[in-house]
């Protein structure tokens, strides 16, 4: 039987987003790599993105072979490292951070398997209300998904740009919390325009489930957000906030700043 807090845990990500529906208002979702640009500074702008308007973060946790990611995300991810971020240390930053918004640890599978069978648990008792897993497809290890669909963490699936609408709801339904679309294939990271294709992505997923749905990777401008936040639920940044952050926190939560109100206007 799940426990008081296990509920709590799960459910912040859910209860934000129904919040957000009522008020008509669509979630900006920051990404940021915890440790990066240092421990110090990733707590400061954990924290200066719940004042920046922030309704969900993602917290990265440094991997070495961060495969999905750019340049951008990959050099902060490298230099976590190199000040000795592992999970653990992640957990200790959001703990530290203190925040009222719902936390998603957004990890490689490899992190959290070398973290041991009570990660998600301490990872829901530091503070995380999701998780979300870079490289483990639907079906891939049915056995390892089942950990995380059975952890106090809301379980966030990504969804590919060309995946069919049959595996877009199949996949769905082994996620909750939101459902994450990639607006493009490849690595993340900042490009000079949107898809064309993607409206008519986001309408054959919101088809294909009731989660909400957010839309992340290659999203760095204020009119970019804009735009996409017409068609999703959520609008997820980070690389440019991460390069922003290898400026200062600053300017990091400036960007912030700029995005969140494009999102409002739309």
């Amino acid at each position: 039987m799940a426990s008081g807090s296990a509920i709590i845990s799960s459910d912040a990500i859910a209860l934000r987003f129904a919040r957000l529906k009522e008020e008509g208002r669509r979630a900006f979702v920051p990404y940021v790599t915890a440790g990066h640009p240092d421990r110090a500074r990733s707590v400061a702008l954990l924290q200066g993105l719940e004042q920046a308007g922030a309704d969900v973060v993602e917290v990265g946790v440094p991997f070495s072979d961060p495969l999905a990611d750019g340049a951008v995300i990959q050099a902060s991810s490298q230099r976590a490292l190199e000040q000795g971020t592992r999970l653990d240390q992640v957990l200790e930053i959001i703990s530290d951070a203190g925040l009222t918004i719902p936390v998603v640890l957004f990890s490689y599978l490899n992190p959290l398997l070398r973290g041991g069978d009570d990660a998600l648990r301490r990872a829901a008792d530091a503070g995380a209300h999701g998780v979300l897993v870079t490289d483990l497809p639907l079906g891939a290890d049915p056995e390892r998904e089942a950990w995380f669909a059975r952890s106090p963490l809301a379980f966030i699936r990504l969804v590919a740009p060309t995946t069919p609408a049959a595996r877009m709801a199949e996949i769905a339904r082994t996620g909750s919390g939101f459902v994450y679309l990639i607006s493009r294939l490849g690595v993340t990271g900042e490009r000079a325009e949107l898809p064309a294709e993607l409206p008519a992505t986001a309408a054959r997923l919101r088809a294909a489930t009731s989660l909400p749905l957010c839309i992340g990777f290659g999203i760095s401008k204020p009119e970019q957000a804009r735009a996409v936040a017409t068609l999703a639920d959520g609008v997820v940044v980070g690389s440019a906030i991460v390069r922003a952050a290898d400026e200062s926190v600053d300017a990091a939560l400036r960007l912030a700043a700029s995005l969140r109100h494009a999102i409002d206007d739309a």
